[in-house]
């Protein structure tokens, strides 16, 4: 007798009367047989069928049926950059899934150097080269030897691809590089454009194009002469929410647009920063975050505005003021009829909106200048029934999709979406403002009746 049947007996003997105990045993004892040759003992003498040991199972390994992997139906399209087309799954009532990935092979990518390794290009522009598709980080260009030497390894940049400022003429040399990205400070544009046109580079400059109107032409001459392209990196132009808001203004769906309201604040705290010296800023919150607000306004309407008016304010003794501008609040009146309130400010909690107030209904897009986070909601009514319902898009990131839209005009030959003449008007109209706020009376601006009339075609964005 094994241990197991001892220890059944014995409890058995404690539990039971003779009677119970015998019929249990009776009904036991074909199972306590199967148990002793390997199959399983269940409770309430129900058996289960004989499992086999691990020697078995091994032995038997070479029996288990082979399944073949099946990959899922897709058509799939001559062209290596075209999207894969999977089979539906979704339903026709639930959000559709977009297009699955379809980037360039690496060697036929446009091959970028980015010049200026802050914080906008550590944090957001090259993290994006890992999100593009047809764009590629090949260079760099700093002031910085060991912050250039540590980003260089952590993308992959090759050693002889590392510029200083001393040595960025040396790129006009460098097959590599089609693309300079300028991401310095504002008075540094013009002269870092200049040079790269004259290397034989297409530009794509940060916002604001310049410090000045006079800055942002001779960066157009110096593109046109070289045969270069030039962009100016307004990523909210390429945005989907500003996008969808855009074309529902146009569309007229809640009839004529009549008033805009837009906000720009954040706070920024280091005086030493480069954003509070004049000379290297070209301003203060109006041409870093209040151009926002001026640039969408031009963007929703496709309108250029023929009067500003404006007033302009610092909070006495703070030092992060001594040279630029804390707030700026200002209107612009457009050929329809329709005013923008506009407004920015360096000292205030971060807050980035704007609003569309339409005959019929009223557009509302929070966060709309962040880099993700938009939420845009719509108000309008039918009937007795108010509806305030909120629109949700797939975020992209929105430096990837500026990037490969320029790298598309390169490859195809085309004119940019945003050119440098997108950027110029925008710092004519700054200037406009800053002598409204001075003179404290309105200037007016010529008429421009042409809609969109320094944009490129629009853009193919995927």
């Amino acid at each position: 007798m094994n241990r197991f049947t001892e220890l059944v007996k014995t409890m058995l003997d404690e539990s039971m009367s003779s009677q119970s105990r015998q019929a249990f045993l009776k009904r036991m004892g074909r199972t306590l047989a199967v148990g002793a040759t390997g199959g399983l003992l269940t409770t309430y003498g129900r058996n289960e069928p004989p499992r086999p040991d691990s020697r078995s199972a091994l032995a038997q390994a070479d029996t288990v049926p082979h399944i073949q992997p099946v990959s899922p139906p897709a058509v799939i399209p001559p062209k290596v950059d075209e999207p894969i087309k999977l089979e539906p799954i979704r339903g026709d009532a639930d959000r559709q899934s977009p297009p699955t990935p379809s980037p360039q092979p690496p060697d036929t990518r446009v091959g970028y150097a980015v010049v200026g390794l802050g914080h906008l290009a550590l944090e957001n522009i090259l993290p994006a080269f890992g999100r593009s598709r047809k764009s590629k980080l090949v260079a760099l260009v700093s002031g910085s030897p060991e912050k250039l030497q540590k980003v260089a390894q952590q993308y992959g940049v090759k050693p002889q691809n590392c510029y200083s400022y001393d040595t960025y003429d040396q790129l006009k040399d460098n097959p590599d590089v089609q693309v300079i990205y300028i991401v310095l400070p504002n008075a540094m544009h013009a002269e870092y454009t200049i040079r790269g046109a004259q290397a034989g580079k297409h530009i794509l400059s940060e916002k604001p194009m310049a410090a000045s109107s006079a800055e942002a032409q001779a960066m157009i001459d110096a593109c046109n002469k070289a045969g270069r392209k030039l962009m100016v990196a307004y990523r909210i132009q390429y945005e989907p929410n500003n996008r969808y808001v855009r074309e529902l203004v146009r569309q007229k769906q809640y009839g004529a647009p009549k008033m805009l309201q837009l906000h720009n604040a954040q706070v920024e705290a280091n005086p030493n920063h480069w954003r509070h010296i004049r000379a290297l800023a070209g301003g203060g919150s109006l041409p870093d975050i209040g151009l926002y607000c001026l640039n969408t306004a031009r963007f929703i309407l496709g309108e250029e505005p023929t009067e500003v008016f404006a007033y302009q304010y610092s909070t006495p003794g703070n030092p992060l003021f001594r040279e630029v501008e804390e707030l700026v609040s200002w209107q612009m009146r457009f050929p329809s009829g329709v005013i923008a309130n506009c407004a920015s400010d360096y000292y205030a909690h971060e807050s980035r909106w704007y609003r569309v107030l339409s005959e019929r209904g009223w557009l509302n897009l929070e966060n709309a200048f962040a880099y993700n986070g938009l939420q845009l909601q719509q108000s309008f009514a039918v009937g007795q029934a108010e509806h305030n319902d909120h629109t949700y898009l797939m975020e992209k990131d929105q430096f990837a999709t500026e990037m490969d839209h320029f790298s598309d005009c390169i490859q195809q030959n085309k004119q940019p979406f945003t050119p440098g003449e997108e950027g110029l008007q925008d710092h004519r109209i700054m200037e406009a403002i800053y002598q409204s706020a001075q003179q404290g009376k309105p200037v007016q601006l010529p008429l421009i009746t042409k809609l969109d009339p320094f944009r490129g075609p629009e853009p193919q964005l995927t």
